[in-house]
């Protein structure tokens, strides 16, 4: 496949599917493509820019993992430190070999404030816990700490959002900072991500896109009572694209971990599947090398991929304010990454 059957292929993804959002591609120091598509606010028709913010959801856990491998780096904790030794909450019915390690991997056993096994509507959680009153990772707690063990700690890769609220914790109590003021300190900032944060989505700054919903007819809702008011360490951060290639940019030349800990975040801890590993915050796929990294997030009124392509250097951010229409761009650009490079 040639580059610009690519762009072709993108363009009839953006044009068949109603496609929202921003994309750009990424290759060395070139901009391959810089695309916006669809509005921002719909109701006002104020359309989305290449320099718009969109919240993408888990995209953000590697921004996470980012910060525990920066306080592993400093010597203030490891990654098999336990759990009940880095913080002073009461756990009563969870097992207390759970490690640092296995919340980054979620392989840690413990239950989930939002299971994907036994739930498939995520506004379900705020029938009895107003979304508004989420602001903080210690605001979760109550959702989840009491129940039992899921699994036995290390035993399997069971994708768990409860694991990341605790590792968001850790940060705030090893170093005394929120933990949204953390990353954008220690990440955003030593990144050039100029635009990024975690906004609540009653204060949301200039140039932010407002998620929408589908419903019935082809009428759109805003996601605004759909999701917790402000994100924290399991997702819910606002980036634009390029921010989100900069980030990328900033890890592979190890400006925000050191080489030693960048290689250790970027390894493959735990298996998924055949050909997919995770790292820390960060899905691998590996045949007989990496292939790729990446990450993606989704929520009501959310799609996001992003990624990079070891071998060819290339870098694309893909943010989406509907719920569906990432996947698609990004599985055009894995075609074409496929044909250029014999897969």
């Amino acid at each position: 496949m040639k580059f610009n059957h690519l762009l072709k292929a993108i363009q009839d993804v953006i044009d068949k599917e109603n496609y929202s959002g921003t994309a750009i591609i990424k290759q060395g120091e070139e901009v391959l493509l810089e695309i916006a598509a669809g509005f921002a606010n719909k109701s006002e028709e104020r359309p989305n820019e290449l320099n718009t913010r969109f919240g993408i959801a888990s995209g953000c856990k590697i921004f996470t993992s980012t910060a525990i491998c920066q306080l592993v780096e400093k010597g203030l904790l490891g990654f098999n430190t336990k759990l009940i030794d880095c913080l002073d909450i009461s756990f009563v019915n969870w097992d207390e070999k759970v490690t640092i390690h296995q919340l980054l991997t979620h392989s840690s056993g413990i239950p989930d404030y939002f299971d994907e096994e036994v739930m498939n509507d995520f506004e379900e959680l705020w029938k009895e816990t107003p979304m508004y009153l989420l602001r903080g990772p210690s605001d979760f707690l109550p959702l989840f700490q009491h129940q039992p063990m899921k699994n036995e700690p290390g035993k399997v890769f069971h994708y768990n959002n409860g694991g990341y609220i605790l590792l968001g914790l850790v940060v705030e109590r090893l170093t005394g900072v929120p933990f949204p003021d953390y990353v954008a300190e220690n990440i955003f900032k030593p990144a050039g991500m100029q635009s990024s944060g975690y906004f609540p989505m009653d204060e949301l700054p200039q140039n932010t896109a407002f998620g929408y919903v589908e419903k019935s007819g082809g009428q759109y809702n805003t996601n605004v009572y759909s999701l917790p008011v402000k994100g924290g360490p399991d997702g819910g951060a606002y980036v634009t694209a390029g921010d989100m290639i900069r980030f990328w940019e900033a890890l592979f030349e190890n400006r925000i971990l050191d080489e030693k800990l960048t290689r250790v975040l970027l390894s493959p801890q735990i298996k998924v599947k055949e050909g997919v590993h995770y790292g820390y915050g960060v899905w691998i796929n590996n045949e007989e090398a990496v292939t790729k990294y990446h990450v993606m997030g989704y929520d009501p009124g959310v799609s996001f991929h992003s990624g990079y392509f070891p071998e060819v250097d290339m870098r694309y951010a893909i943010p989406c304010n509907h719920s569906s229409g990432a996947f698609s761009i990004m599985k055009k650009i894995d075609e074409y990454i496929g044909s250029i490079s014999g897969r």
